[in-house]
C-alpha cells in the first residue's frame, strides 16, 4: 500500500510542494502587507482573491509549459541519439567502454559489459540515452497533469492565509492568519521531511522561516503605506 502512495506522489511531489508553498506564502506576504497598510478586510479578501486567482493560473501554466518543453528537448535529444546509433554504431560503442571506464568501471569489464549491451539494440539504446545524455526512455510524463496539481495545489494554499478574514474582524484576523499559514507550512515541511527521509524538524523550520521572510516583506511595505 505504501509502495503504491509513493508511486502516485513521487512523480507530483515537486509541483504539489512547490503550488501549495508559494501559494500560502505569496498570499500571506501581500495580505499581511495590504491589512497594515489599509486596515480593510475587504480590501485584503479582494488583493487575497485576485493574487490566488491570477498566480494560480500562472503557476499551473508555468508548469505545463516548462514540463512540457523539458519532455520535447528529451525526445529530441533521443532521436538525436537513434540516428547517431544508427549510422555509426562501433564508434557510440566505443564511446560507451569509455563512459563506464570514466565511471570507474574496470577497462575489461566495460568492453564486455559494452559489447553485451551492443548485441541488444534497446538495452544498447538505453544505457547511451542513461549514461550520455542522463536520459531515461520511456519515462512517462504528464505535463497537463503537473500543471493541474500546481493550479490546486496553489488555490488551496492560498485560501489558507485567508481564511480567518472571513470570520474575524481585520485586528484578530490578521495575527491568526499568520499562525495559522505557520504552522501549516511547518506541518508541511515536516511532512515532506518524513518522505524523502531527512529530518522533519529542519525541513519544517526552514519551510516557516521562508514565509517569516515574507511576512516580514509584507509587513514593511504596509508600514511605509501606511505611513
Amino acid at each position: 500500500m505504501i509502495k503504491k502512495i509513493n508511486k502516485v506522489i513521487r512523480p507530483v511531489l515537486r509541483e504539489v510542494v512547490f503550488g501549495l508553498e508559494d501559494g500560502m506564502v505569496s498570499t500571506l506576504g501581500t495580505i499581511t502587507g495590504v491589512a497594515i497598510g489599509s486596515n480593510e478586510s475587504s480590501l485584503v479578501l479582494l488583493s487575497g482573491c485576485v493574487i490566488v486567482a491570477v498566480e494560480s493560473f500562472s503557476m499551473g501554466i508555468g508548469s505545463y509549459l516548462s514540463n512540457q518543453s523539458e519532455h520535447e528537448m528529451r525526445e529530441q535529444i533521443l532521436k538525436e541519439e537513434k540516428d547517431q546509433i544508427k549510422k555509426y554504431p562501433r564508434a557510440e560503442q566505443t564511446e560507451l567502454v569509455e563512459i563506464y571506464i570514466k565511471d570507474g568501471w574496470p577497462k575489461d569489464l566495460s568492453r564486455k559489459m559494452s559489447q553485451a549491451a551492443f548485441k541488444n539494440k534497446i538495452l544498447f539504446f538505453r544505457e547511451m540515452a542513461h549514461h550520455e545524455h542522463n536520459i531515461i526512455p520511456n519515462r512517462d510524463v504528464f505535463p497537463f497533469k503537473n500543471g493541474m496539481y500546481m493550479f490546486f495545489s496553489y488555490v488551496f494554499g492560498g485560501i489558507i492565509p485567508l481564511l480567518s478574514y472571513l470570520f474575524f474582524p481585520i485586528y484578530i484576523a490578521m495575527p491568526l492568519s499568520i499562525i495559522i499559514t505557520l504552522i501549516s507550512l511547518f506541518s508541511l515541511g515536516g511532512y515532506v521531511g518524513k518522505f524523502i527521509k531527512v529530518n522533519w524538524l529542519k525541513s519544517g523550520i526552514r519551510m516557516s522561516i521562508l514565509a517569516g521572510i515574507a511576512i516580514t516583506i509584507g509587513i514593511i511595505v504596509g508600514l511605509i503605506f501606511r505611513s
